[in-house]
């Protein structure tokens, strides 16, 4: 029962969520408590101590007025109650993940119809908040923790970053200076110099060598780190360009500057260009996607002759679209002697440097001014951890650093003032988190957990390579494979509408030369053999309904086209009878797809069926040619359904028709081609006597109805209204109609 002065809102049925009701608080404020008294005044014999448990007493019992009159809270003892919950919820979440949709089935808009316009006016128990969140926040979630997620990257996730999470949270310092909080300052520079070293890192790079210049920051994330990048670079620059010409203005100076990415370079370089009010030229890769030193070096002498002034180049490891690996043995060299600074982004590659199998891509890093990885992608840290090494930290900070007199302490001289090395003032404690990972994963633990997923990835390349319906896009390195149909874009966006739509798998697309692609990543912690095997299955399954929807899509043809393709459509029955006129033979696969290229094609498991076989047949001189559709070069005689051209029901040319007819279960298949088997005889047996009836209108085909009395009583199971039966079958799959 809603208690007095509520109403109900409920969510309508197409938000996707089951409909439920919320109860909103409209009653009016409870009234505020009365002001604490003012504390007495001293009386001149009381002590001091007297006067000090006198306001003491005061204030517990303003404390406890408040308390009761707004229920405050958790107390102690109940956050240790509902944390155990929380703990439990989670861990069960995490558990049964694969049990829920991968994304959720909802419209934009969903939540503001469940959730009240305004906020509640008493507090509400915890109880009531986690079963509103799994009542309506959890439908619209996607999860990214499920086995059957391989969109994007990984979103590092663990046990031991979680609880790391929730200490740093409990301790709630903000970590911008040294004197703020020491801890955070340097275990932050401890764990960067672990993970340094655990990726091979120039020592140049590493906060700890002895007179070195180097040093690590963990920012909020890759695009951060780019942009950062940018702003130390730009300040380098203009702070020689101030010296070169002291009488020109900033801005025409600014004006000059252009950095370089590549084609395949992540969003957040172009953004962080477009802050910068710098140019940015995009250049182009060579056929496996990578940015080639000479390519650099001739858009940079280029663009010298046109006045410009280089400054900034930013190299991938590891690519979003397809993660390629931009040679730096080849531009590094071309930084160096161009004085520019070279930015090195490996956000999700730069992990699998722990394994030292992978160390040979990172070749020429000893040119880069700035490196950067997330351990929040595939290194099982939760987000946000995106560690950042500079070679030299004095001009990373010179370019960043405001320092107000209330920010200042009297370590400043002998310690690291993290304010100095990024955007934002105030820091959390990140490096706790990785801390925890590092220690109760271990460097053999993680580097397992990165071989294992780029094994799982080897894996699906090989089942995409063995099947000629894909082709692969790309070299498979690590954990991303980026595949599609050996057909057109538009069928490739349709495959990956479909499969997403199902909420059985989720992948995301990429362009590549122009081509519409689809990546598929390892991201689950827990990736194993059989997720990849499911994810195959359902990936092929849906592939085969997208390549016969294109068949059944064709134009209608024409009646003149009709008529030529009924001759040979009656020697290819002729050929096939002996076949399907054994009423106790059992029809095999092979049986089907060796004798007439107008046979069906084999049903597969859940309904779907393989693709048509490519037969080739001699053509009779006698007979006209089929037309050639342009699209696909095949002739229209071999993309058409047998039985839909058998009876020759206008309807089922819709294409939009033949989709929904098609969609019929498997198991019926037997029944079916029986079915197909008695049609074939009658047509054999008595067809012929009713081709002169047939019409070359819209009802026509290739056999028109007739009738006359000899027609309407042939020999075999026909009911007698025929043209009530042709409806029945074109509404029903059989074993020879063209599945999808």
């Amino acid at each position: 029962m809603p208690p007095p002065n509520t109403t109900q809102a409920s969510s309508p049925s197409s938000s996707g969520v089951s409909s439920a009701s919320t109860t909103i608080n409209n009653a009016a404020p409870p009234p505020l408590p009365p002001p604490p008294p003012l504390p007495p005044r001293p009386d001149p014999m009381m002590t001091d101590n007297e006067v000090i448990n006198n306001l003491r007493k005061i204030s517990l019992e303003s404390t406890s007025r408040w308390a009761n009159a707004h229920h405050n809270s958790l107390t102690p003892a109940d956050f240790r109650k509902y944390g155990t919950e929380m703990v439990n919820f989670i861990a069960d979440y995490l558990e049964n993940v694969h049990n829920r949709r991968v994304v959720p089935s909802i419209e934009p808009g969903y939540l503001r119809e469940l959730i009240p316009a305004t906020a509640p006016t008493k507090a509400e128990p915890f109880d009531r908040v986690m079963k509103d969140f799994e009542t309506y926040v959890m439908p619209g979630v996607t999860h990214w923790q499920h086995p059957r997620f391989h969109a994007y990257f990984p979103a590092g996730n663990s046990f031991p970053s979680i609880l790391a999470n929730m200490l740093g949270d409990a301790l709630g310092c903000q970590g911008f200076s040294w004197a703020a909080c020491p801890a955070i300052t340097e275990l932050e520079m401890i764990v960067l110099d672990w993970l340094g070293r655990m990726i091979n890192l120039p020592k140049e790079f590493l906060p700890f060598t002895e007179n070195g210049r180097g040093g690590g920051v963990i920012q909020s994330s890759a695009s951060e780190c780019n942009f950062v990048a940018l702003l130390a670079a730009r300040f380098e620059i203009m702070k020689q360009l101030r010296q070169r010409f002291p009488f020109v203005e900033e801005g025409l100076l600014m004006s000059k500057l252009i950095a370089y990415c590549s084609k395949e370079a992540h969003s957040s370089v172009e953004k962080a260009a477009m802050i910068g009010m710098v140019k940015l030229r995009i250049l182009e890769t060579d056929s496996k996607f990578r940015l080639r030193g000479d390519t650099l070096h001739a858009a940079i002498t280029e663009d010298r002759h046109l006045g410009l002034i280089p400054f900034y180049v930013s190299t991938t490891l590891g690519t979003t679209s397809v993660c390629s690996f931009d040679v730096l043995s080849e531009i590094g060299p071309v930084c160096t002697e161009n004085d520019l600074w070279l930015h090195v982004d490996a956000a999700y590659a730069g992990c699998a440097f722990i394994c030292p199998e992978f160390r040979g891509i990172m070749n020429g890093i000893e040119h880069a001014m700035s490196f950067n990885t997330n351990p929040n992608k595939w290194m099982l840290v939760n987000f946000d951890c995106s560690t950042m090494w500079v070679k030299d930290r004095f001009k990373l900070t010179q370019a960043l650093v405001v320092d107000p007199l209330y920010l200042q302490h009297s370590w400043a001289d002998k310690a690291i003032d993290y304010r100095h090395w990024g955007i934002p003032l105030s820091r959390r404690f990140r490096s706790l988190k990785l801390w925890f990972v590092i220690r109760m994963y271990g460097v053999e633990g993680l580097q397992a957990y990165i071989r294992e997923h780029v094994r799982l990835a080897k894996k699906f390349e090989s089942l995409l390579r063995a099947d000629d319906k894909f082709e692969i896009v790309g070299d498979v390195i690590l954990g991303l494979v980026c595949f599609r149909l050996r057909a057109s874009d538009e069928a490739n966006q349709l495959l990956l509408t479909k499969l997403n739509s199902t909420g059985r798998i989720h992948m995301v697309p990429a362009s590549l030369s122009d081509r519409f692609v689809i990546r598929f990543c390892v991201c689950h912690e827990h990736a194993n053999d059989r997720d990849i095997l499911i994810a195959y299955e359902i990936i092929k399954q849906v592939a085969m309904i997208i390549l016969h929807e294109q068949i059944t899509a064709e134009p209608i043809v024409e009646n003149y086209e009709l008529e030529m393709l009924e001759a040979k459509e009656l020697a290819a029955i002729r050929r096939d009878s002996d076949v399907f006129s054994l009423p106790n033979k059992e029809l095999s696969v092979e049986s089907l797809t060796s004798v007439s290229p107008h046979a069906s094609p084999p049903v597969l498991s859940a309904g779907i069926s393989a693709p048509f076989p490519t037969l080739s047949q001699p053509q009779n001189p006698d007979i006209p040619a089929p037309p050639v559709n342009a699209r696909s070069g095949q002739s229209l005689a071999e993309k058409r359904s047998f039985l839909v051209r058998m009876v020759s029901d206008p309807k089922c040319y819709n294409p939009k028709i033949v989709r929904h007819l098609n969609m019929r279960n498997h198991k019926q298949m037997s029944q079916d081609l029986a079915r197909d088997r008695t049609m074939r005889q009658v047509i054999e047996n008595g067809g012929l006597r009713s081709r002169t009836s047939r019409s070359s209108g819209s009802g026509g085909g290739m056999w028109g109805r007739s009738d006359s009395a000899e027609s309407r009583n042939l020999p075999g199971e026909f009911p007698e209204d025929d043209e009530e039966f042709v409806s029945t079958v074109a509404l029903d799959q059989t074993g020879l109609q063209t599945p999808l």
